[in-house]
């Protein structure tokens, strides 16, 4: 039966007796019937039916009545009123590995399956269903990896990534970390696509095909069928059957994962399918994590309308009723909410993720109601033996916190981040906050020096995003490159290294864009994106490689890892040159370090290779050492810290009167006024992490 959207929609009303179905508000502000945004009218249900009192109205004190009595109810309500019914006669899902290849997300090696799950239908062979999935895990595993699903496609990518290409603004929503998949690979996690649209079309046209429509052999549905919302779910499930037979992958450790109307796909996942361990809810609004008893933003009507039927059961139109059989029904009416749903996910890992509208994750998502709904999820959360947000406040006057400072310290957490409607800013915190609960320990990557690969912690893509924006910022013709060596110097933390550096280089417009921990490997990638990108100084400083030095996991005698630090800093360089093809670069050598004297010879090959790749005019060599150390390498006292290694001032002195000869060359005399951007600092001093 092929009816249109609003033949489909009509026949719902008819079968459910609905003469009239109250608009949804408008998206649009400046429309008549707008969506409401004054805090003081979002409220006309004010209390979320209460999780843990039964229908009976006892209270729920134990988690044996939770999961014997309580849970049943909810789901029975969600079942029947909002999201649909699984039927019983959903045919069987046979999965076949289509291609098996070795590739690469990044730089890191990765096995990518390419995966069909093929639907029986036999019952109905006119309707055919084969879900689509990709599972792509990591090429150093030495055993089952946890592995995150997600509602996506690799052709769904391509195409934003297209579309990112030719809008700037829109990547700019998204925020200066790597991609998730990269993120999950280098933490030692896979990944999965399932395409949601191979499993139920995302439209009312739809609803007589896909997996809804196989079970239905092609007729409308029911009042009590499930909607899009749920197929996708149970498509997710079918793919986690598959995911508990690869021998790759850890199956007690599977997450999953959306965005926006996927978000609420990976909540209602989660929700129903006890297996997953983790959620990730992506800005998912109402029919996610937002109440549908909050007159804010969208609203119950609106996915009671044509538009957004599809992704709810039949059942839910009636609380969009105006005018029917049974006279009119509101959100007030509805049986569940959405702190209920987040609450099924307990005491699983369950993180609600939003953005801010400021960046296009918008108004009508309803961030405030989302917060209150986790809030309000958290006693189950706490029945459960689980820990919940960490708030005391009642959810009624539950505030959100201020953006970027996320409640992540139990099963359940919030996070609203500052980028648009994506949840890419906030995996980055995800990630490792699932790994302390499920107590994941990644095999560590061994790549080249020469291999641009982005630190994983929170803290140096939150550097990353800083530096990006100094690039950005004034006049910097003197520009530092480094790790923490470099980076102390002209940093807000380190405020007597900072004193020495402005008195040293005030007036040649200079800035720091050291960043402490990074190889070698960590400069190249933050240089490749985008931290030089329009800066055009006159001189580089670069001091780099000793962290390489002191890696002691990495193999190879002396000259092997001199050779591949070499190439390493030689990359940078070359890097450089073509970011800044007019800038003259200063190599300076790596300083000695008495913290482990075997370092020495490996510190003294690399200076060496440094030296001859100087051509004593657009690349210069600077080497300070005989004014550290003696010959064997052991420092002069007060030239560095307790730890041996990072300068005192005594030493950044040093290192400024060896520059200030060649900068006076180069840039001529200081000046009396300077144009470079401020000093940034550590994120985690200034108080910028999440909690």
């Amino acid at each position: 039966m092929n009816w249109t959207v609003e033949q489909d929609h009509q026949n719902m009303m008819d079968q459910l007796g609905i003469k009239a179905l109250r608009p949804g508000p408008s998206g649009n502000e400046k429309a008549p019937n707008h969506a409401n945004y004054d805090e003081s009218k979002a409220n006309p249900f004010p209390d979320l039916p209460d999780a843990l009192t039964l229908k009976s109205d006892k209270k729920v004190t134990t988690a044996t009545e939770w999961w014997h009595e309580r849970r049943p109810e909810i789901v029975e309500d969600f079942e029947r009123e909002v999201f649909g019914r699984v039927p019983p006669n959903v045919p069987k899902v046979t999965w076949t590995v289509t291609s098996a290849v070795n590739s690469k997300a990044g730089v890191f090696p990765v096995v990518e399956k390419q995966l069909v799950g093929r639907v029986d239908n036999s019952s109905y062979p006119s309707i055919s269903v084969d879900i689509q999935m990709t599972l792509v895990t990591p090429g150093n595993a030495n055993g089952p990896v946890p592995v995150m699903m997600m509602f996506s496609s690799a052709a769904f990518l391509q195409r934003k990534a297209e579309i990112m290409a030719k809008q700037p603004e829109l990547k700019a929503m998204m925020g200066t970390d790597p991609p998730a998949t990269e993120q999950l690979i280098a933490h030692g996690w896979g990944y999965a696509f399932i395409d949601p649209g191979s499993i139920q079309p995302d439209n009312g046209a739809g609803l007589t095909k896909g997996i809804i429509g196989l079970t239905n052999k092609g007729q409308p549905r029911k009042p009590e069928d499930w909607g899009a919302l749920r197929a996708w779910a149970w498509g997710a499930s079918r793919g986690l059957d598959y995911l508990e037979t690869d021998k790759a992958v850890d199956a007690q450790r599977v997450g999953i994962e959306g965005v926006s109307r996927f978000g609420k796909a990976a909540l209602v996942t989660m929700a129903f399918d006890s297996r997953f361990a983790v959620v990730l809810v992506g800005s998912s609004g109402e029919g996610g994590a937002k109440p549908h008893r909050r007159n804010f933003g969208e609203a119950v009507e609106n996915l009671t309308g044509s538009g957004g039927y599809h992704w709810m059961a039949g059942n839910f139109l009636k609380y969009g009723a105006a005018e029917a059989s049974f006279g009119s029904k509101n959100a007030g009416d509805l049986p569940v909410d959405s702190n209920e749903l987040i609450g099924l996910c307990a005491p699983r890992l369950t993180f609600i993720s939003y953005g801010i509208p400021e960046k296009g994750d918008a108004k009508w998502l309803d961030h405030q109601g989302s917060y209150m709904a986790t809030v309000a999820a958290g006693p189950v959360f706490r029945l459960l033996g689980a820990k919940d947000l960490g708030v005391t406040d009642d959810y009624h006057s539950a505030k959100m916190p201020p953006v970027n400072v996320g409640l992540l310290e139990g099963q359940l957490a919030w996070r609203q981040h500052d980028g648009g409607h994506t949840d890419a800013p906030n995996w980055k915190y995800f990630i490792p906050w699932s790994d302390s609960f499920m107590n994941c320990h990644a095999v560590a990557w061994q790549l080249p020096a020469d291999q641009p690969v982005f630190r994983t912690d929170p803290n140096s893509l939150i550097a990353h995003s800083q530096l990006l924006a100094k690039a950005k910022q004034g006049k910097t013709d003197l520009y530092f490159e480094g790790d923490s060596i470099a980076r102390r110097w002209g940093a807000t933390d380190y405020p007597e290294l900072l004193a020495n550096w402005k008195r040293n280089f005030f007036g040649w417009n200079a800035a720091d864009f050291g960043w402490g921990g990074d190889q070698t490997q960590n400069i190249l990638w933050r240089l490749e994106n985008g931290e030089l990108d329009g800066v055009n100084p006159k001189v580089v400083v670069l001091l780099a490689g000793t962290n390489n030095v002191g890696n002691k996991s990495v193999s190879g005698d002396a000259n092997v890892r001199a050779d591949d630090i070499t190439l390493g800093l030689q990359a940078i360089v070359r890097l450089i040159q073509t970011k800044a093809p007019a800038a003259t670069i200063i190599v300076t050598g790596i300083f000695p370090r008495s913290d482990d004297m075997s370092f020495m010879p490996i510190i003294n090959k690399i200076n060496g290779n440094l030296s001859k790749i100087a051509d004593g005019r657009k690349v210069r060599y600077l080497n300070i050492n005989e004014k550290l150390a003696d010959n064997s390498g052991r420092l002069f006292d007060g030239m560095m810290n307790s730890d041996k290694l990072h300068p005192t001032a005594k030493t950044y002195q040093i290192w400024a009167d060896a520059l200030k000869p060649v900068l006076t060359d180069l840039l001529g005399p200081r000046g009396a006024v300077d144009s470079a951007p401020p000093p940034t600092g550590d994120p985690s001093v200034l108080g910028l992490m999440s909690k």
